[in-house]
């Protein structure tokens, strides 16, 4: 079984994707908010969706020249620099198109973080690379919790949303001075060779010691196809995991932008409730991320897939026939249990499967999120205008249903595991 050493880059990196957590999963309660302050209807408010979508894709295509051009870990700090900034004029703004430009800015720099995170733990664990990409979306729930129950606070507390959002500013400021103080730096530029048997050569950065710097070697289970460093065309599993990733995402965006009004108008709950109550879907997701990164450390990421998907299914049941707060709730939990490994699976594959051209895998990765964040919010916001938007949610199922198609897709596309390489790191 391969073991995950957890070094100061490491850690660093699940700091920087919590901090875009906190944002991510704080956005969704602020949108039946925004609806309401700026009078708009459920899918007008959507386009809120399709502003992340469109600063998605930008972001997507920036950061492969980015990271050539400054370096994987400087690309990140970049991207947190964008995202503070981006906040900073949410709040202060107030008009429709303004509040949708703003939040294109935050999606765009936000998809280099991202982007970097993915691909610098991807290098930097090889063998344990699902699992340390679990990790770190762990960390991101573990944000992505606080932020509704401080914005359902401060909606209570008669101050409105802005005020939580700020704290995005903050946090990001805290952990560039904690990697300050404490020195650590990422690596400053991709691996610039292969070495032998197909792996990256170890990217060149001064995290500590040199035990603190594993070898990367090849992700368990997955082959890496020849064609994915010889060419410049990424193989057909790519792809197939590429149009996963926009489905899955399909799934995380409706959730966190239309959930908190499924609590109002079926569950009865209030408005500062249901806001705080999206939490419960980020909680699952933490505890699931967290149990997932031992899951994935044991087990092909396919059929954990397959696993995550089924449920996600039970919990959306019981969230959607619930009449009340509290079953909704628990539904939301199991629900969030099942999402937690979605993506990180995802992008596991995707980027193992790429090989040496992980970068620019990562940069076209994004655009599968834009896909998702810029077409279903929408029409689903467009269904809830006409039927509401409890019934508009029966469209997570058939999400559900076309990830599960997909993975099983993937697992034919990836062919027979052959045996796995151990890996030389010890555990953390």
């Amino acid at each position: 079984m391969p073991r995950l050493t957890r070094d100061r880059t490491t850690w660093l990196t699940y700091a920087q994707l919590g901090l875009w957590g906190f944002f991510l999963y704080g956005f969704g309660p602020v949108v039946p908010l925004l609806r309401d302050e700026q009078g708009t209807s459920a899918a007008v408010a959507g386009l809120h969706s399709t502003g992340i979508a469109v600063g998605a894709l930008a972001g997507g295509a920036l950061f492969a020249p980015l990271a050539r051009r400054v370096g994987r870990g400087r690309a990140i700090w970049v991207g947190l620099a964008g995202v503070a900034v981006g906040v900073a004029a949410l709040g202060a703004l107030r008009a429709l198109p303004a509040t949708i430009t703003a939040v294109a800015v935050i999606a765009a720099f936000g998809m280099m973080v991202i982007s970097g995170v993915s691909v610098v733990l991807t290098a930097r664990h090889g063998t344990a690379a699902p699992a340390a990409l679990t990790e770190a979306n762990a960390a991101c729930a573990g944000m992505g919790i606080l932020a509704p129950l401080v914005i359902g606070a401060s909606v209570d507390a008669g101050w409105g949303w802005r005020p939580a959002m700020a704290v995005e500013v903050g946090l990001i400021t805290l952990v560039a001075l904690a990697a300050l103080t404490f020195r650590v730096r990422l690596p400053q530029a991709a691996p610039a060779a292969a070495a032998p048997g197909g792996s990256p050569a170890a990217d060149p950065v001064d995290a500590g010691t040199p035990a603190e710097a594993p070898r990367p070697v090849p992700v368990a289970d997955v082959p890496r196809p020849a064609a994915a460093g010889a060419g410049r065309r990424l193989p057909s599993a790519y792809w197939i995991a590429w149009v996963l990733m926009a489905v899955t995402g399909s799934i995380e965006v409706c959730l966190s932008l239309w959930t908190a009004d499924v609590l109002r108008t079926h569950a009865g709950m209030a408005a500062g409730a249901a806001s705080a109550a999206v939490a419960a879907i980020v909680c699952g997701m933490f505890v699931g991320r967290l149990a997932g990164g031992r899951f994935a450390l044991r087990y092909r990421p396919v059929p954990l897939l397959l696993a995550a998907l089924g449920v996600s299914l039970l919990g959306f049941a019981l969230f959607w026939v619930a009449p009340v707060g509290w079953l909704a709730v628990t539904g939301l939990v199991v629900l969030g249990l099942g999402n937690a490994l979605h993506y990180p699976l995802a992008i596991s594959i995707a980027l193992a499967v790429a090989g040496p051209a992980a970068d620019r895998a990562a940069g076209w990765a994004s655009y599968s999120m834009g896909v998702g964040f810029g077409i279903a919010p929408v029409a689903l916001g467009w269904v809830a205008d006409g039927v509401g938007p409890h019934l508009a949610f029966l469209l997570l199922p058939g999400f559900i249903a076309a990830a599960a198609l997909l993975a099983a897709r993937l697992g034919r596309a990836l062919g027979p595991h052959p045996a796995a390489p151990r890996s030389p790191v010890a555990a953390a």
